[in-house]
């Protein structure tokens, strides 16, 4: 694409990173910005890692795998981020406030051109767009894991052109990505509509302790034939993700078992158990209970 030659993303989380790697080995100038000069140096020690494993499940090939790193480069200046940012991809925590502000801010700085997505899972573009200060030039972008699939979903709101549309189609195609595009807003999009009813339901067995989490783990598994269950999948997702989620449509809706169900996640979450990424959530990585064959055959 001649439009879009270098991609800033904003967030240096899981899904910053998978995006940002995906774009790099497909071509693309990549800066990852974080406020955290810490985050950052963790993160780059996982790139190459991240590489070999996207590699290594015929996501990517080894020789993007090899030149990916070489072409991100990691900065906790706005200003240097922002410079010749043609398209950004956000990937904050799910707090429209802060969203918003983040966009306000880049919007100051970035060339008039630049195009914005969010890769919010749950928040509709519309809830965030007046502020981006380019609302015409702005629309969800949303990637799911990208070790397992290349889905991503293009969600514009009312105010979005036809140009940008246009443009984010042709950008997913050209780093292997393949759009689903909505026709209207729908928050959770159109898998992590059903997703999210899943783990909802999920939350809500174990907090009103109707069966234990490996219990309503087991019972997805067993039926369903998958390799992970609610759970697992919470502990992939991270559960603080999850937890910020939860807690955000408790206040909106204001439902007892909403605000249950975030009360569990947050036990977790305040003792940084926040699933694969930090060794331990619902479970324990690298080697899960879920996966040991024995979890399937009634031995507790």
């Amino acid at each position: 694409m001649n439009s879009i030659q270098t991609v800033l993303i904003l967030g240096s989380g899981t899904m910053g990173l998978q995006i940002g790697l995906q774009c790099a080995a497909y071509g693309f100038n990549v800066t990852i910005y974080d406020v955290s000069e810490h985050a950052l140096e963790k993160v780059e020690n996982r790139l190459n890692k991240l590489a070999q494993v996207l590699a290594g499940r015929n996501r990517i090939s080894l020789e993007q795998a090899a030149a990916s790193p070489g072409r991100i480069r990691f900065t906790t200046d706005p200003g240097a981020a922002a410079k010749n940012a043609d398209l950004i991809s956000e990937s904050i925590p799910e707090d429209p406030k802060l969203k918003q502000d983040v966009f306000a801010q880049f919007n100051a700085i970035c060339p008039e051109h630049t195009i914005f997505t969010t890769n919010s899972s749950t928040l509709v573009p519309s809830m965030i767009a007046g502020a981006t200060g380019r609302p015409d030039r702005f629309a969800a972008l949303h990637f799911h894991d990208l070790a397992v699939t290349n889905i991503v979903d293009i969600m514009p709101h009312p105010g979005t052109s036809a140009q940008t549309l246009d443009d984010i189609r042709s950008f997913c195609q050209a780093i292997g990505q393949f759009p689903i595009e909505l026709k209207k807003e729908q928050s959770g999009y159109v898998f992590n509509t059903m997703l999210v009813q899943l783990l909802q339901s999920a939350l809500t067995l174990a907090a009103n302790e109707v069966a234990s989490v490996q219990d309503i783990d087991r019972a997805w598994m067993g039926i369903m034939k998958t390799t992970a269950g609610p759970f697992g999948i919470i502990d992939s997702i991270g559960l603080d993700t999850v937890y910020k989620a939860t807690e955000y449509w408790a206040g909106i809706t204001q439902k007892p078992q909403s605000h249950a169900n975030a009360a569990l996640l947050k036990k977790r979450v305040e003792k940084g158990e926040l699933g694969v990424k930090t060794g331990k959530g619902f479970y324990q990585y690298p080697k899960p209970d879920f996966l040991n064959p024995k979890f399937m055959v009634g031995i507790r």
